[in-house]
C-alpha cells in the first residue's frame, strides 16, 4: 500500500543525488528489507515536526529502525560524508570552488530539555543549555560545528572549533567573527599559522539593528535552522547527536537547492 506523500518526503532527484552515498547492508548479515529512501524521510520528517522518535507517524518505518540508522550513519562517518559531498556540490553548482577560502564564525545558545546530557548556563544570553558553534562559507553553508555546553565562553569554544577547521580546510584564508571573539584569540589564531581571524565591529555611532558586513552570512544560517523545529531546543542527550542532527539539516537544506535548479 501506498502511503500518502509528506511535504518532507524527498523527490526522486533528491534521492537520486545521495543514493549513492548511503552503505549497503553487512556483508554475511541478513539482507536487508528496509526501504532506505524512506529512513531518510522518516529522519526529515523529524526534524521538521520536531516530533520525538516513539511519535514517528505508523506510515512511516519503526522508531527503532529509523533511529539505529540515524546512530549508525552519525558512528561510521555517513552524514558527515553526504554533507561534505553535498557541499561540493552545491558550490559547484553556484560557480564557486568546490572548497572554501573565506568563512564566518558565530553561536548560537539553544536551551536543553529533560533528556539528561551535558549542560551549561550562559550569563549573556540567560540559556541554561548547550553553544552551536559553527563556521559557514559564504553562502551560509556549514563548514565546521562544534556543540559544547553554554557556559564556554565563546573566545574558548571558538579555539576548540578552529583547531578542528584548520585541520579540514588547510586552504581556508580568512574567517570572519563579531566583537565577541576580540582579544586574545586573534594572537592565539596568529600562532596557528592557518589563516587570519578578521573581527567585525559595530560603528560606535550605529544605534539599534546594524547589518554587518559578512556576520548577515552566519546569521543567516541560524535562521534557516529556524525552520525546522527538531532544532527549537537542543533535544539530545548527547552532543555528538545534536552535532549530526545539525549536519542533517544542512543536508535536507542542500537538497532542496538541487529541487530549485
Amino acid at each position: 500500500m501506498i502511503r500518502a506523500k509528506y511535504s518532507t518526503d524527498m523527490s526522486d532527484a533528491e534521492w537520486s543525488a545521495i543514493e549513492g552515498h548511503i552503505p549497503s547492508a553487512h556483508e554475511g548479515g541478513r539482507p536487508r528489507s528496509v526501504d532506505m529512501r524512506e529512513i531518510i524521510n522518516a529522519i526529515f520528517y523529524i526534524l521538521r515536526s520536531g516530533c520525538a522518535w516513539r511519535l514517528l507517524p505508523h506510515d512511516l518505518p519503526p522508531w527503532q529502525t529509523v533511529y539505529g540508522y540515524f546512530r549508525r550513519f552519525r558512528k561510521d562517518g555517513t552524514w558527515d560524508k553526504l554533507h561534505d559531498c553535498l557541499r561540493e556540490r552545491v558550490r559547484v553548482q553556484a560557480g564557486k570552488n568546490a572548497t572554501p577560502f573565506i568563512g564566518m564564525m558565530d553561536s548560537q545558545s539553544v536551551k536543553t530539555t529533560d533528556v539528561g546530557g551535558v549542560r551549561g548556563y550562559d550569563a549573556g544570553k540567560k540559556v541554561n543549555g548547550r553553544k552551536r558553534h559553527i563556521v559557514v562559507d559564504s553562502s551560509g553553508l556549514l563548514l565546521c560545528l562544534i556543540v559544547h555546553i553554554a557556559s564556554i565562553q565563546d573566545r574558548d569554544g571558538a579555539r576548540l572549533l578552529l583547531e578542528k577547521l584548520k585541520s579540514l580546510f588547510p586552504n581556508l584564508k580568512v574567517v570572519f567573527a563579531d566583537g565577541g571573539y576580540a582579544g586574545k584569540l586573534v594572537q592565539w589564531v596568529e600562532l596557528l599559522k592557518a589563516f587570519v581571524l578578521n573581527i567585525i565591529k559595530r560603528t560606535d555611532k550605529a544605534k539599534g539593528f546594524q547589518v554587518l558586513p559578512k556576520r548577515w552570512i552566519v546569521e543567516r544560517t541560524f535562521g534557516w535552522f529556524g525552520k525546522y523545529r527538531r532544532l527549537s531546543k537542543d533535544y539530545e542527550r548527547l552532543t555528538e547527536n545534536s552535532e549530526a542532527t545539525i549536519k542533517l539539516v544542512m543536508i535536507n537544506l542542500m537538497l532542496r537547492r538541487f529541487r530549485s535548479t
